[in-house]
């Protein structure tokens, strides 16, 4: 990808400003876009500071910095990008109002730009097809805050054209991003096989066997993350979280493995929707203490098996399903939402025999569908092998 090639960003909100300021530092004139007067200009003076401390902490030099603000330009209508080679949308997660850019957009560009959504959870074949070209319309999922999270899901629609995907990914090769090749299936990979993260956290809470402090404590002392599901849920924002695990499970025609919990549901409506709330399963206001987890080691490692048996249950599930590779899954997960390593290597070390038998056990306690354990994992316990065998 030319450097000097032109690229647009439609959505001035946190993810469009992040995807701009990633485009102009890999050399790109970028063009931002948004429908509300004035946000285009707001978001590129707000990426031009972000470059400004950047070099102040020495992570840029001064010229970087400079140059790169300057590629960036606040537009304001479609019609202005006529140029561009490359157009990202970043807008609302709201499949008409997706569609009905990307008819206006494919009349206004040239016929060799390729369109990107960066859609999180719609399909990518429904996205293009209100278009008379859909062949030039792909995905591409950047992760929240896009300058820092290397991940990028790239994701061909069924009308994409071949090759198209490979070269995508090449430009994100070239802008500093690791790219995965993924289906357009509800969730992607990672939207997908995250959801037991925080769903089967929820369960354990709505069960009453652990609090939110507990749990988060075990997921982070015994597994190993970053943060616990309840931490996560707040940073991502409750509103956003359910909107995601939502969309899933409507749109794998009600799986019970994604249905929604009612208890997120009232974080919702409540307003209680994490730190840009100022509360959320916490309380983030000022002086607020954090809560007491629970040290009973037998507890901990309960929550711990349990919510990292459903999250290797749908890693499995995903590669059954050629959802992606296996390499692909790895890499989504440790490079797009920080896991301590790919599920597919834990589920080797933990035991793919320990990992069947602990579904059963909850599907057999609780004789639900949400805990029936992968065709692919009972194959490969019957056959012997290891995923990374």
């Amino acid at each position: 990808m030319d450097s000097s090639m032109d690229v647009a960003v439609i959505g001035a909100g946190a993810m469009g400003s992040g995807i701009a300021q990633v485009a102009a530092q890999a050399g790109h004139p970028v063009l931002m876009m948004d429908a509300r007067p004035g946000a285009a200009q707001r978001a590129v003076d707000a990426v031009r500071t972000t470059l400004g401390k950047l070099a102040e902490k020495g992570r840029l030099t001064s010229a970087e910095a400079a140059e790169a603000g300057a590629r960036l330009r606040a537009v304001g209508s479609v019609d202005d990008l006529t140029g561009s080679r490359l157009v990202i949308e970043a807008i609302v997660e709201d499949l008409p109002v997706k569609r009905g850019l990307f008819t206006e957009l494919e009349s206004v560009v040239g016929t060799d730009c390729v369109m990107a959504t960066n859609t999180s959870s719609l399909s990518v074949t429904a996205i293009a097809g209100a278009c008379a070209h859909p062949e030039r319309i792909i995905g591409l999922h950047f992760f929240n805050p896009a300058p820092l999270m290397p991940l990028v899901e790239v994701v061909p629609g069924l009308a994409t054209a071949p090759g198209l995907a490979e070269r995508c990914s090449m430009w994100m090769k070239q802008w500093s991003k690791v790219p995965v090749l993924c289906k357009d299936t509800p969730g992607f990979i990672v939207n997908r096989v995250a959801r037991p993260f925080y769903g089967e956290a929820l369960r354990i809470y709505e069960e009453g066997l652990a609090d939110m402090a507990t749990i988060d404590h075990a997921m982070r002392t015994v597994g190993g993350f970053r943060m616990g599901p309840f931490e996560l849920m707040d940073l991502i924002g409750n509103d956003v979280n359910f909107a995601v695990t939502r969309s899933v499970f409507e749109a794998f025609f009600f799986d019970p493995r994604y249905r929604p919990s009612l208890t997120q549901q009232r974080q919702v409506e409540s307003g209680r929707l994490g730190r840009k709330s100022g509360r959320g399963y916490y309380d983030h206001s000022n002086g607020s203490l954090p809560p007491t987890p629970k040290n009973d080691p037998e507890l901990l490692d309960m929550i711990y098996r349990r919510i990292l048996v459903m999250l290797i249950n749908e890693a499995a599930d995903a590669l059954y399903l050629g959802i992606a590779d296996r390499d692909a899954l790895e890499l989504a997960m440790t490079k797009g939402v920080n896991y301590p390593k790919g599920l597919l290597r834990w589920a080797d070390e933990f035991g793919l025999e320990r990992c069947l038998s602990a579904l059963q056990d909850l599907q057999a306690e609780y004789g639900e569908d949400r805990y029936r354990p992968s065709p692919l994992l009972r194959r490969m316990v019957r056959e012997g092998r290891l995923f990374h065998g």
